[in-house]
């Protein structure tokens, strides 16, 4: 059923990856330039892969395996931009210059939040099926 709260989860990552992370600066530069998601071609399409495999785990919603799979799949792509964003963080932090780090750097944390969550209420209701299988 689609009325779920996992696609509510779900639902809001795509709403967080999909729009976010082009309208806020993920960090500044030396020169004071904001670099935005569209100015790095590799975070652009990690981004945009990760909004597409949330958006594909709602149409799934009689599948809660291949669901499952998803937003596991999901998880490792946003862990994979969280590590680049804290990598890009310490190289920043070492320049001479000031430099900024952008809010946009949390948006992998927030997502991997609402994946977690979803995953959660996946295993809730797979669980739940088991259970109720078992009394017929």
């Amino acid at each position: 059923m689609i009325q779920r709260i996992q696609t509510v989860y779900l639902f809001i990552v795509v709403l967080i990856v999909a729009i976010v992370p082009f309208w806020v600066n993920l960090w500044s530069d030396a020169n004071g330039n904001e670099i935005y998601a569209q100015n790095e071609i590799l975070i652009s399409g990690a981004f945009y892969i990760s909004a597409i495999l949330a958006l594909v785990a709602i149409l799934l919603f009689k599948n809660r395996k291949n669901q499952f799979v998803l937003n596991r799949l999901n998880l490792l792509i946003n862990l994979f931009l969280l590590g680049f964003f804290v990598y890009r963080s310490l190289n920043l932090s070492g320049e001479t210059e000031v430099s900024e780090k952008g809010i946009g750097m949390l948006i992998p944390v927030i997502s991997i939040v609402f994946l977690v969550l979803a995953n959660r209420a996946i295993k809730k209701d797979e669980d739940l099926v088991k259970s109720v299988d078992r009394l017929r």
